[in-house]
């Protein structure tokens, strides 16, 4: 299974920081952001990486090369010319990468415990989302569970951690400019094609 990070935002909340350095190169224990990343999907038997970037891309390419220093294969999708297509945007123009199978999509500016699975199994469903608590920003959440069935609202909601299995399929729809993911996960909810884990992130100093 390969991967995808998500990495061409400008990390507008986190000015003027981003001004100068791209959100997913941010530092947490003196690690990179997407470098926590890069190495969980490495241990996890993840060996291709695609890594979108726009903003100030050529700090993240300079940073990371090709991978090679973690054992993997980074292929990197430019949105440099059209601007950041956003989430849905930026894996659609990857599509030609990522392949005909599902695969797994990290968003880059995060930090989370969670373990990557590559041989992930999508069964009959289109995407898997990765769920977490709300945190205080987000208290109203984005989604609730059923027995594991992803829900728009229910009583008790839980917030989209920016992880989780696509196929590929679930872009057919989707045009090549900027489009943002929580539309069409909500019209896939809706017609029962997505499913769901809880989980919990670490918490963070900082």
């Amino acid at each position: 299974m390969k991967a995808m990070i998500l990495a061409a935002g400008r990390g507008e909340r986190m000015k003027p920081l981003s001004d100068k350095l791209p959100k997913p190169l941010l530092k947490v224990k003196n690690k990179p952001l997407i470098v926590w990343h890069i190495e969980k999907l490495s241990q996890n038997g993840f060996k291709e990486i695609i890594i979108n970037t726009a903003h100030l891309a050529h700090k993240i390419t300079e940073y990371l090369g090709d991978g090679t220093k973690w054992g993997v294969n980074i292929i990197y999708s430019d949105e440099q010319k059209s601007g950041a297509l956003e989430s849905a945007g930026g894996i659609k123009k990857a599509l030609k990468i990522l392949g005909d199978e599902p695969f797994l999509v990290v968003n880059g500016d995060i930090f989370s415990d969670y373990e990557f699975n590559s041989s992930f199994d999508l069964k009959d469903k289109l995407a898997h989302l990765i769920l977490v608590p709300n945190p205080p920003h987000n208290q109203d959440g984005d989604f609730a569970l059923n027995n594991a069935l992803v829900l728009n609202q229910d009583k008790i909601m839980y917030t989209f951690s920016g992880i989780a299995y696509y196929h590929p399929s679930f872009f057919k729809d989707v045009k090549l400019q900027k489009s943002p993911i929580a539309p069409i996960l909500r019209k896939a909810v809706k017609n029962e094609q997505v499913i769901g884990t809880p989980q919990r992130l670490r918490e963070i100093n900082d």
